[in-house]
């Protein structure tokens, strides 16, 4: 298997595949209570995607696709943390106003033994090729799965995201990618990382 990184125009070459990429991934593995985004929602979400500054895709393949990462940087005039709960922690505040936080958007891997590795490979391999200080993710607090897989590769949960425009509950998740960015959220660990849902 191999990883290999893409720019926007094969990105928009691959959207058929990543689709059923997507449908292939969700199918044998829906939470209770967690609706997985139709075939036509991922393939307008992964074009409004592509269209982002700075957008950045890495897929894996093998004989056939097997897995892929989407991303992008987080901007400090970006509504990424629109509608958190609460106060976002300032250092979290702080590194995306000096533009250094960096979002994975989604992580999509076929039902495979090894699709847990796959995943934190293409995650690491995505902010890997950043300079980025600090990953960023919003997660479906009903997708166990995904939350369960996103804290085994060592994100934090730092609260919650409600986003206006529609009813899902989302979990934030920030991963420290540099020493002194580790130093400085370690202090937020007593006062503002919540507890991952049940």
């Amino acid at each position: 298997m191999r990883l290999r990184r893409l720019n926007r125009w094969q990105a928009e070459d691959l959207c058929e595949e990543l689709a059923d990429l997507y449908v292939e991934s969700f199918h044998l593995r829906p939470s209770e209570g967690y609706r997985s985004r139709s075939r036509e929602e991922f393939l307008h979400r992964l074009s409004s995607d592509i269209r982002r500054p700075g957008f950045a895709m890495v897929i894996a393949e093998s004989t056939a696709l097997v897995g892929c990462a989407v991303g992008f940087p987080v901007r400090s005039d970006d509504l990424w943390w629109l509608g958190f709960d609460g106060a976002l922690p300032r250092s979290i505040e702080q590194l995306t106003k000096s533009d250094n936080a960096f979002a994975i958007n989604r992580i999509l891997v076929a039902p495979h033994e090894q699709d847990d590795d796959i995943g934190r490979r293409l995650q690491q391999r995505l902010l890997t090729d950043h300079q980025a200080s600090l990953g960023v993710t919003l997660v479906d607090q009903a997708d166990h799965p995904s939350l369960a897989a996103f804290r085994s590769w060592g994100w934090r949960d730092i609260g919650e995201v409600r986003r206006p425009t529609g009813p899902t509950v989302f979990r934030a998740l920030v991963l420290p990618l540099r020493e002194p960015t580790t130093m400085r959220l370690d202090g937020l660990a007593r006062h503002a990382w919540t507890r991952w849902p049940g």
